[in-house]
């Protein structure tokens, strides 16, 4: 069902594609995170575990670049993380300015059991679209989110 909006069929089309993307993001992200909740985790959270986990200790700044996050955001979500021991603060080696945010042994193996469980989800949603598919979702995805207006 598109949108009751009587624009234009420019703003019509772009409207009711923009619903569809959103409400595609999140019910995948919804079906895909469902098991977090059991670890008591945010998505945000398992974000920067994860981020974390694969490139190692960062600077929070990079962390929120990464994950599309504001700095405040951030703060918040690393500070529920280091409550729970799951990740912890370091003065960066070369600019006391700065922190350098790691995972500790808790936070790394809890991470690495959550992860294949997340992936695994992920492949089964996106197991609709054929591999071709999913490759023309990406491509698509990427020139939508790099298009500079």
């Amino acid at each position: 069902m598109g949108t009751r909006f009587k624009g234009n069929p420019r703003q019509v089309l772009a409207l009711n594609s923009y619903i569809a993307l959103l409400r595609c993001a999140e019910t995948v992200t919804s079906y895909t995170a469902r098991h977090l909740a059991a670890s008591k985790l945010t998505i945000g959270q398992f974000g920067v575990l994860e981020t974390l986990y694969h490139l190692g200790p960062l600077c929070q700044r990079d962390i929120g670049r990464k994950l599309l996050k504001s700095g405040g955001n951030m703060t918040t979500v690393i500070d529920n993380l280091v409550k729970r021991g799951l990740v912890e603060r370091h003065p960066y080696p070369d600019d006391r300015r700065y922190w350098q945010i790691d995972l500790t042994t808790a936070g790394r193996e809890l991470i690495a059991d959550l992860f294949p469980v997340h992936l695994e989800r992920i492949a089964e949603r996106l197991q609709v679209l054929s591999a071709e598919e999913q490759e023309q979702l990406r491509v698509l995805c990427r020139k939508l989110g790099l298009a500079e207006l």
